[in-house]
């Protein structure tokens, strides 16, 4: 609920406080004298779009505050948590406009966008009026207000999960047989790849093991004589007889030299031990170095094969086997494709008749709701003097979407038999004004806290009508609360507060100012809108008989 505006250098305001009520709030005022301003400048703070030339004439910057009372459960309080902005049972909104014409915003003294106020407002305050082109005049909004009316949120929940699990369904579809068609594109590839792959079966780390082998074998060739001639060199027809024979000559001198050859015979004793050690390294070695002719043969040609496949697949030698199970894998896909796709296309059928069922059930429900609510505004156009127009609301099909396939649009009729339009053309400024307003009546019934605001909606109307148009306002304000602009004194008389909107000319500037009235004053100025500018008893008495009521 509005509480307070605080305005200041915009237009011809030069500052303005001003405290709403509950209840039915009223402002009149001569024409030009800043009504319109009032709201223009309610609309800046709110984020809504309107004119940009709002700062006054010679102020460097314009400012308008306004306040709210949230109640605990308001949708406002969402919002403020999701943009992450402080809240609380107050709703302060700041915004500046420098001359130069930038905008800086504040949600409870915290810096937003003006993305995020044009959000707050919408839960905040509604604007209705002859250009209303933001609510009941707006075509595309239509489906949502009905929506609302029928109490549909759990059938749109539903619709909207189904719309989502079609879109999944048809998604996955789609890419299996992107798949598949890809997959068929290369089936011969495959098949030929796998069986070259299987039956060369290389391994990781089979590539190193056998170039290490190639090349064993290849030095085994070179080295392997020369290892048999330094064996035969060191064997028993060489250097091993040749130190035998010389420990053997030396053992037949030992007992005459007196101990002097001990120790060289120690050295040789030693060195045929080591020598022998060294003989058998050497037969080990030959051993080692024999090989059958043909593995070599067959290592280089495995060797060959691998790296050549390899290169064929453009992978790394030990990543073959993986890349083969990869090739395995999409054959498996394709084998299996027919059976997938064949479980997919039943998936998404299934997908496409949940949506189907929740869009007709929505349609069926949205048709029901329509004939309840033009049913509820013929009733409430009687008393407005419009019984013999016709409202209808009308359900057309539309693209499929997540709140089901169905257009909806509010038509009217103003004379019987006459065609019937949209509501924004078919009707004239004081029909459509009615229009609204009962269409508002009906969709307002039970819900409490709102704040709406109706731009001279009575124009064009008088006597009667004027004042079948205020107490349906009034009885709209009695759970919530309603500001209204207007120039009918039948509609200011039932306000349960009245401000009168005055422009002043003071040192050459001219400026509006707005002004609670008072019982007496209100009699004057509801005189005034029923004489003009000389207020006669005569008005005085009219007046004091509409406040009467």
């Amino acid at each position: 609920m509005l509480r307070g505006l605080d305005i200041s250098d915009m237009l011809i305001i030069d500052r303005l406080e001003l405290s709403f009520q509950p209840g039915l709030n009223v402002l009149t005022g001569e024409t030009g004298a800043g009504k319109s301003i009032l709201l223009d400048s309610l609309g800046f703070v709110l984020g809504w779009r309107g004119r940009a030339d709002l700062v006054r004439q010679g102020a460097a910057q314009g400012e308008v505050t306004a306040w709210f009372d949230l109640p605990d459960d308001h949708p406002a309080h969402a919002l403020l948590e999701e943009a992450g902005l402080p809240g609380g049972d107050e709703l302060i909104l700041r915004r500046i406009n420098t001359s130069e014409g930038r905008k800086t915003a504040w949600v409870n003294d915290r810096r937003c966008s003006g993305d995020v106020l044009r959000q707050l407002s919408d839960t905040l305050v509604e604007l209705h009026g002859q250009h209303d082109d933001r609510g009941l005049l707006n075509p595309r909004g239509h489906r949502l207000i009905l929506d609302s009316f029928a109490g549909l949120e759990a059938a749109i929940t539903k619709c909207r999960a189904a719309w989502s699990a079609k879109g999944k369904a048809a998604k996955a579809l789609a890419a299996a047989e992107a798949a598949m068609a890809a997959i068929r594109d290369e089936e011969e590839f495959l098949r030929h790849a796998v069986a070259e792959l299987d039956a060369l079966s290389p391994e990781p780390g089979e590539e190193a093991l056998l170039d290490v082998r190639r090349r064993s074998m290849q030095n085994a060739e070179k080295i392997r004589s020369d290892v048999i001639r330094a064996h035969e060199i060191l064997g028993q027809q060489g250097a091993e007889a040749a130190l035998g024979d010389a420990l053997r000559w030396l053992d037949g001198a030992a007992e005459q030299a007196e101990g002097a050859l001990e120790a060289p015979m120690a050295s040789l004793s030693r060195a045929l031990v080591e020598l022998d050690e060294a003989m058998d390294g050497i037969v080990a070695a030959i051993d080692g170095l024999s090989f059958d002719p043909t593995e070599l043969e067959d290592t280089e040609e495995r060797l060959f094969a691998i790296r050549a496949l390899a290169r064929k697949h453009d992978v790394l030698p030990d990543d073959l086997a993986g890349f083969a199970g990869t090739l395995r894998d999409k054959l498996t896909a394709l084998d299996a494709g027919d059976a997938d796709l064949a479980t997919l296309r039943q998936q998404c059928e299934a997908a496409e008749a949940r949506y189907a069922s929740a869009a007709a059930g929505l349609t069926e429900a949205r048709r029901r709701a329509a004939k309840k609510l033009d049913k509820a505004v013929s009733a409430e156009l009687a008393p407005l003097k419009m019984e013999r127009a016709v409202f209808e609301t009308q359900i057309s099909g539309d693209t499929p979407g997540p709140e089901g396939v169905d257009a909806v649009a509010f038509t009217v009729a103003t004379n019987p038999g006459a065609p019937s339009g949209p509501l924004n053309k078919i009707a004239s400024g004081g029909e459509l004004s009615r229009f609204l307003l009962a269409l508002k009546v009906c969709l307002t019934k039970g819900q409490t806290g709102l704040t709406m605001i109706f731009d001279e909606i009575d124009r064009g109307v008088g006597g009667a009508t004027a004042d079948a148009v205020g107490r349906r306002l009034a009885a709209l304000a009695s759970d919530g609360q309603v500001l209204v602009v207007t120039h009918s004194p039948q509609v200011a008389a039932l306000g349960a507060h009245h401000w009168r909107v005055e422009k002043r000319v003071s040192g050459g500037m001219t400026t509006s100012t707005v002004t609670p009235l008072p019982t007496p004053d209100r009699i004057d100025e509801i005189a005034r809108m029923l004489s003009g500018d000389t207020i006669t008893e005569e008005a005085r008495g009219a007046a004091r008989a509409l406040l009467a009521g």
